[in-house]
């Protein structure tokens, strides 16, 4: 015996469907799942910030790390945050920095031969609230894994190896200043 679906029945179990995934949809963003929207300033008091340019004073330079993690921070202070962007010495917030490392090492080996390699990146940044007359000297650092059959600027080049690179290191900096982490 062949059952047949009724109709008015499909129709009504497409609704509860897609009324359940509409409300998960609505429901995900209030449970808790961090967002940079948790920025923790007194807007109050806080007003202006400057971002320096983060000098690449590592050992192996890649000219283009230094503007993009630079312009990266400011569009993300700019997209997450309500504060003017300035160049005025006077800001209230003060942000400089360098790359401080970006090395090569072997991270996995098998049969006598390397598999994996890493690049190991840090910042050394330096944050000055002038407001509350405080400096905050910090380091952050990523590791990124590449194929050990690529060298480093094939890694570069190759999809989106350094975006990710600047896309962490940038987060890693908004969230140590701006986030309380």
């Amino acid at each position: 015996m062949i059952l047949m679906n009724n109709p008015s029945t499909v129709n009504r179990q497409r609704l509860t469907v897609l009324s359940i995934v509409i409300f998960i949809w609505f429901l995900l963003p209030s449970c808790g799942v961090y967002t940079f929207h948790d920025v923790s300033i007194d807007y109050s008091k806080i007003k202006t910030a400057r971002v320096g340019f983060i000098d690449n004073k590592a050992r192996y330079i890649n000219p283009q790390l230094s503007p993009k993690v630079t312009d990266a921070l400011k569009q993300k202070i700019n997209s997450y945050t309500k504060l003017t962007l300035t160049n005025s010495d006077d800001a209230n917030y003060q942000i400089s920095g360098y790359i401080s490392r970006y090395d090569v090492s072997t991270s996995a080996i098998s049969s006598n031969q390397s598999v994996t390699n890493r690049l190991t990146v840090a910042a050394s940044i330096t944050f000055i609230n002038t407001v509350d007359n405080k400096t905050d000297n910090f380091t952050v650092s990523r590791d990124f894994d590449f194929p050990a059959t690529q060298t480093l600027q094939q890694a570069e080049n190759s999809g989106t190896f350094q975006s990710d690179i600047i896309s962490q290191l940038t987060d890693e900096i908004f969230n140590h200043i701006f986030s309380n982490w």
